[in-house]
């Protein structure tokens, strides 16, 4: 799972001819073990409902949901169940990763068949619904010289308690209106990558004046690309910004041997969109996601919680600083993990199989950035080998 509320992450090889050909490239992840990618929740990707209540759905119901759609999975696939069962997901859908283990989880206890063989959960860049995560980044963003020292003196002072998102202190709220003006000149993703056109803003919005006309561009580009015309595509990027692979998400998704491929049925979904931007209802309803981590650690499950060190979204400050809330004692203290003789982040190990690690370079999402890292950090930990 990837982004939680409706969007796609991946990258794309393009042959440059007079249409975009997909070109199977297998992931490295893959390499090491079976994935099964769900377009989460109802409504994402190709999924879809014949029911319009099936749209009427939100963290705890997807939850459930995906939970059901792995009982039916192993009992459609028996000779997986043997296999070890590790949940994962980053950023938004972080959040929904341990309560879906602990669904599993009781589900086990209470003996439900088929048995699933779950063993962990990872989350990358997880959120938790709880005010750290916003929080953190002012601190983040002092440490790096995005704002001043008396920025951070003042919102420290003015904001102690409150909630960032809501402030009811006027002060406060002035001051982190300031902070996130200053924040916005950054590419909150990657903080040392140039700003780049969104690859998918609100409907009716255009990034800048060109906009009108790159729609109209690549309106008539679309036809030539997917061979069908795509209702609503994206603004043209640059090629050199890091959100040119969505950008061909478009041509990708919406070209008829990716469909035939995929198994997608006619009549099912129209034209495949890369987020859909408030136009779903989605229920914030899990809450804070904390409880659930503490719950499926002590219960024995391991657990990999890894962050970009260069998100401003979802800081890795703030991911430590909950992580050390749980309590647990250190097993392995705070160092370095290496890649070729050099160092690709730093971790730490708790007790319960609670292993956090930051991977450098990387941003929201860790895997976007740096494959290679995580991917040397994803083989050593599903092997249950030290970073």
């Amino acid at each position: 799972m990837d982004e939680g509320r409706s969007c796609f992450l991946h990258t794309y090889h393009m042959q440059m001819q007079c249409r975009i050909i997909p070109v199977l490239t297998a992931s490295i992840c893959m390499q090491v073990a079976n994935v099964l990618f769900v377009d989460t929740p109802v409504g994402a990707g190709f999924s879809f409902s014949r029911r319009p209540q099936g749209y009427d759905v939100g963290e705890v119901s997807t939850s459930l949901q995906l939970h059901e759609l792995l009982i039916k999975w192993f009992t459609d696939h028996p000779e997986f169940l043997a296999n070890p069962l590790y949940i994962g997901g980053d950023s938004l859908a972080g959040q929904l990763v341990p309560f879906i283990a602990q669904q599993i989880s009781e589900g086990i206890e209470a003996g439900r068949n088929p048995i699933l063989n779950l063993k962990g959960y990872l989350a990358g860049n997880p959120g938790t619904g709880e005010n750290i995560d916003i929080s953190s980044r002012v601190p983040y963003a002092h440490g790096l010289g995005i704002i001043s020292d008396q920025l951070y003196e003042t919102i420290l002072g003015h904001c102690q308690g409150e909630d960032y998102m809501n402030p009811r202190n006027t002060l406060c709220a002035q001051s982190l209106g300031t902070f996130n003006n200053l924040l916005s000149e950054v590419m909150t993703a990657q903080i040392l990558l140039d700003k780049c056109v969104y690859a998918s803003p609100r409907p009716g919005t255009e990034t800048d004046k060109s906009a009108g006309a790159g729609r109209k561009i690549l309106s008539e580009e679309a036809v030539i690309v997917t061979g069908k015309r795509v209702k609503h595509p994206p603004p043209r990027v640059p090629l050199g910004c890091i959100s040119y692979t969505a950008y061909l998400s478009y041509f990708w998704a919406n070209d008829a041997l990716t469909r035939d491929a995929l198994g997608i049925k006619d009549g099912t979904v129209d034209e495949w969109v890369r987020c859909h931007d408030g136009d779903l209802p989605y229920a914030v309803d899990i809450g804070s996601s904390i409880k659930y981590h503490r719950n499926v650690t002590v219960n024995g499950y391991r657990a990999l919680v890894y962050s970009g060190d260069h998100d401003a979204i979802v800081p890795h400050l703030g991911t430590q600083a909950w992580v050390r809330s749980l309590g647990f004692p250190v097993v392995d203290d705070w160092r370095a993990w290496h890649l070729d003789g050099q160092s690709a982040g730093f971790t730490i190990t708790y007790s319960n199989n609670l292993t956090f690690a930051t991977v450098k370079g990387a941003g929201h999402t860790a895997p976007q950035y740096e494959p290679e890292r995580c991917y040397a950090m994803f083989n050593r930990w599903i092997l249950d080998q030290p970073l």
